[in-house]
């Protein structure tokens, strides 16, 4: 599983301890339970809430339209109720891509707020986009694993000034590419056992080439309104390609 934003992750293992890894399937418990049956989830508040969140984004958030749009284009067409599940989760976490099946998921639990869930599930699309476009080594190459964490960082939202002033956090000259190494670093210590250096060595190494990659949106989406824009180019990127 890929983390999606949420609170501090888990503390790593101490070095010497020998655990097997479960690449972050114990944040999300759901993955291992029999799927309940639609009536049942019905009558729970927080699946309705989250079903209806998840819609409002995909039609409206102009950072998932763009996503959609170029995995549709890119042969990986999504579809809601194949690619996205409303699931209960550990507390420390807000959403995952699950490499295994392709889906991703949503914590119903911890995503309270509309635009929680846009930059959720704009985050999550960013890694299922680098799954559909790249032989993606999730489990085995941490590196792969750190630059798509770098590019859902960098690209969702995560980053943008209001988000960093309500966690308290303030910088001015680099605070953004700050707080990118921050939260891939973050999201790879809670779903792999790996070291803090060994998440920061991968994180450092291929942080210029996965900070620069900014496909599909051309830039960095500072605003809904710079997403906005993205995706108007982008449509017309693809009218243009497709006179030629």
């Amino acid at each position: 599983m890929e983390h999606g934003e949420g609170d501090s992750p888990p503390e790593a293992e101490k070095k010497g301890e020998v655990e097997e890894d479960d690449f972050g399937y114990r944040l999300f418990p759901d993955r291992n339970k029999k799927p309940q049956s639609f009536l049942v989830r019905s009558l729970f508040t927080f699946h309705n809430k989250c079903q209806v969140m998840l819609r409002m984004t995909l039609e409206t958030n102009p950072y998932a339209q763009l996503l959609l749009e170029a995995m549709k284009q890119s042969g990986c067409t999504v579809f809601n109720d194949r690619h996205f599940s409303c699931e209960n989760c550990d507390g420390c976490v807000s959403g995952g891509f699950d490499a295994a099946t392709s889906q991703i998921v949503l914590c119903q639990n911890n995503i309270r707020q509309q635009s929680h869930m846009n930059r959720v599930v704009t985050h999550e699309l960013i890694h299922a986009f680098d799954h559909c476009r790249a032989h993606v080594d999730w489990f085995k190459n941490v590196k792969h694993l750190a630059c798509s964490e770098i590019r859902a960082a960098n690209l969702s939202g995560d980053c943008t000034l209001m988000n960093e002033i309500t966690r308290f956090k303030f910088g001015l000259k680099g605070h953004h590419q700050t707080c990118v190494r921050d939260r891939a670093i973050r999201s790879i210590l809670a779903v792999r056992k790996v070291s803090k250096e060994t998440a920061e060595k991968a994180v450092d190494e291929v942080f210029d080439a996965c900070f620069n990659d900014l496909e599909p949106f051309g830039r960095i989406p500072h605003s809904k309104a710079d997403a906005r824009r993205a995706y108007r180019d982008f449509q017309n990127r693809d009218r243009y390609n497709a006179n030629l």
